[in-house]
């Protein structure tokens, strides 16, 4: 069972861990304490663990003591600690930290030193509410065609939202980077994710929030007229994209998840698999 357990006496009752549940499923009890209301909806991305300022909740068995303590100066810590940020200062991140950005992006390892990625930054807030208000309108238009419903069901969960003007695609940030290959490229759709993922640690170290949006992805496969005024040159495809900007929330100590599956190979054992094993194989390997 995905629950949380809260510390009555250290809570503050400051509600940071409903205001920034990634699938909104907290809420406040009559006693005004944190408490788990859909655990089906539950991602346990541990938000609400890594944000508690004082170290009150628990998020299944984990506990906020056997966290780490976050440290931007620490690339280890960094990885850690990083968070997907859904709530942000409405302002602008400064100019030279735009250009620190900047700067980085030809360090980027591509395919065979394919420097032929695009990058589709939006620098204003002013440019980005232009992006988001066009969005907001195109899918709710789209929402009423019966033909797309299969497309929109994705939407659905936020339907009311979309019709009340909440930003739920873009979360309320000032800037936005897309980026986007050539469809020659040798890596076309693994370059630009290397890319997202160093400009998402460096920002970091900076002090800049980020969220991996597929979403806005969405959204630019379905209404090209994005990528026109997100000035995409013809030819390439828009793989993904990366909200940024400044947080308005600050995680006090690193999630602890689970570990993945690790095959240590220290010598080979040669193994005859069957025939129908080997198409497994191939087929496995080319889906998706």
């Amino acid at each position: 069972m995905k629950k949380i357990v809260v510390d009555k006496e250290k809570c503050t009752h400051c509600g940071l861990c409903i205001s920034d549940c990634v699938s909104g499923c907290i809420s406040f009890n009559d006693e005004n304490i944190p408490k788990m209301d859909d655990e089906k909806r539950c991602i346990s991305c541990q938000h609400c663990l890594a944000i508690c300022p004082t170290g009150a909740l628990s998020f299944c068995d984990k506990n906020p003591q056997d966290s780490q303590v976050v440290d931007y100066n620490d690339i280890l810590g960094l990885i850690k600690s990083r968070k997907s940020v859904r709530q942000y200062k409405d302002e602008e991140i400064s100019t030279e930290i735009m250009e620190k950005l900047k700067q980085m992006l030809p360090y980027i390892p591509t395919g065979c030193n394919s420097h032929s990625l695009h990058f589709s930054i939006v620098e204003k807030k002013s440019a980005m509410d232009v992006i988001r208000n066009k969005v907001n309108d195109l899918i709710i238009k789209t929402m009423s065609y019966k033909a797309l419903s299969p497309i929109m069901n994705k939407f659905s969960r936020y339907k009311d939202a979309f019709l009340n003007g909440e930003d739920v695609i873009f979360r309320g940030a000032a800037h936005m980077v897309v980026v986007s290959s050539p469809l020659s490229a040798p890596c076309a759709n693994v370059d630009p994710v290397i890319a997202l993922s160093y400009f998402e640690l460096y920002a970091q170290h900076l002090g800049i929030g980020t969220c991996w949006c597929g979403f806005a992805q969405a959204c630019l496969k379905f209404f090209p007229e994005i990528c026109e005024m997100l000035e995409i040159p013809s030819g390439y495809k828009p793989v993904y994209v990366m909200l940024f900007g400044i947080p308005k929330v600050k995680y006090q100590r690193t999630a602890q998840p689970e570990p993945y599956l690790i095959s240590e190979i220290k010598e080979i054992h040669k193994k005859d698999s069957c025939i129908f094993c080997k198409i497994k194989r191939f087929i496995t390997n080319f889906l998706r």
